[in-house]
């Protein structure tokens, strides 16, 4: 869905923010009632937080990924933005890991009161946003609100909320968003874009207004137009991280490839490290399943109904009354990854990964989806020269 409407001149140049330009954004977002959330260190990592300052940021942090590893690190440089995505997305607080549904009384005389949670009022700012979460947050919506099966809990926080966006200068190891079309670049539906920038004239941010409300807020910030030299090293520092990704997925039909691996070996082997944690599930920005429980006190007299986040990893997250329909890791690792990149395309129209590799850091046994995706894709050439030859 749209931040907002009529949004100003596109072929604007912006102007540039310093660090006292941050600040002012953050306290500008604050004093107009918004809940500001953006990155800041916490518990040994890079995490998505309320703001009461910008100085709240990690200035001065990066991040070392690979698969299954996460450290955070000192930069040489006080860069706010130099970090790839963390253990969280916007997901957390969008569309939270648990929601109260309703609850039930029951009064001295017997009688059963149900109350509806009602949707709690948000008015969020994100600050620090991806371009491949600004994606996800878009998948998101089109998956909550954009069909028949409307998630009023989700329309809620996600109506009015204003994205700042922050292009990214320095991809991670484990980022593949090029490969997904996401990214390191903006695309359209952010209200405020940021490129950082840091050389030998200073620190600053190019600034873009994307909406008539980001132009509104931008016009309040202490800036000054854009210089040509701030313009060309935005463009040039996206440009060479575009180059500078850890990973690619292999160039073919994504959604094609794994209707015609179905049957592979390469599910084995994956079987055979997967722990069926459901830890990709949880830190990936689109995966959306829930499941509800209800809980009662000793009494009996008050219940509730919560919502909260379920995975396809979860045994019984297919279970019937004749049991489970996957009961190997095999079919379930299978169901994860050929929903992610295929099948989601004929729910949703569009690939359910943003190329953030949340899911290969955050796997315990480093499991790539990158890897598999290029492991089935060779396994498949090999079948198709081996049927060619007129091997069996």
């Amino acid at each position: 869905m749209p931040s907002a409407t009529a949004p100003p001149d596109t072929g604007s140049a912006g102007c540039v923010l310093d660090r006292d330009g941050m600040g002012a954004l953050v306290r500008e977002l604050r004093a107009r009632g918004r809940t500001v959330i953006g990155p800041t260190v916490r518990d040994g990592a890079i995490v998505l937080a309320e703001l009461e300052s910008a100085e709240e940021l990690p200035y001065g942090w990066g991040v070392e990924l690979e698969g299954g590893h996460y450290r955070l690190r000192r930069r040489a440089d006080a860069a706010a933005f130099a970090h790839s995505a963390g253990p969280q997305s916007w997901k957390n607080f969008l569309h939270p890991e648990r929601v109260r549904q309703w609850t039930a009384d029951r009064g001295p005389d017997g009688e059963l009161t149900v109350r509806a949670e009602p949707p709690a009022a948000a008015s969020f700012a994100f600050l620090g946003v991806r371009p491949c979460d600004l994606r996800a947050i878009q998948i998101q919506d089109r998956v909550m609100i954009g069909g028949p099966h409307r998630d009023d809990a989700y329309r809620e926080r996600r109506t009015g909320a204003f994205l700042v966006v922050v292009e990214c200068t320095e991809p991670g190891a484990t980022c593949f968003c090029v490969s997904m079309g996401t990214g390191p670049a903006a695309q359209p539906g952010y209200d405020l874009a940021l490129t950082e920038v840091l050389d030998e004239t200073g620190h600053r941010f190019w600034a873009r207004a994307g909406t008539a409300r980001g132009a509104e807020v931008l016009d309040s910030l202490p800036r000054r137009p854009a210089d040509e030299a701030t313009q060309d090293r935005a463009r040039r520092g996206v440009a060479e991280a575009a180059g500078r990704m850890g990973r690619t997925m292999p160039p073919v039909d994504l959604r094609d490839l794994l209707a015609d691996t179905l049957e592979a070996r390469r599910w084995d082997d994956v079987a055979a490290r997967c722990l069926t944690c459901g830890n990709c599930t949880m830190a990936c920005p689109t995966c959306f399943c829930t499941t509800s429980e209800d809980i009662t006190d000793l009494t009996g007299d008050h219940a509730e109904r919560w919502r909260r986040w379920e995975s396809c990893y979860d045994l019984d997250f297919t279970h019937l009354p004749g049991g489970s329909v996957r009961t190997s890791a095999r079919s379930r690792y299978r169901q994860w990854l050929t929903h992610k990149l295929g099948t989601w395309w004929d729910q949703f129209d569009s690939s359910g990964c943003v190329g953030c590799g949340r899911c290969i850091v955050w796997c315990p046994v480093a499991i790539d989806i990158t890897e598999e995706a290029h492991a089935l894709h060779q396994e498949s050439l090999a079948d198709r020269a081996g049927a060619a030859d007129g091997a069996p």
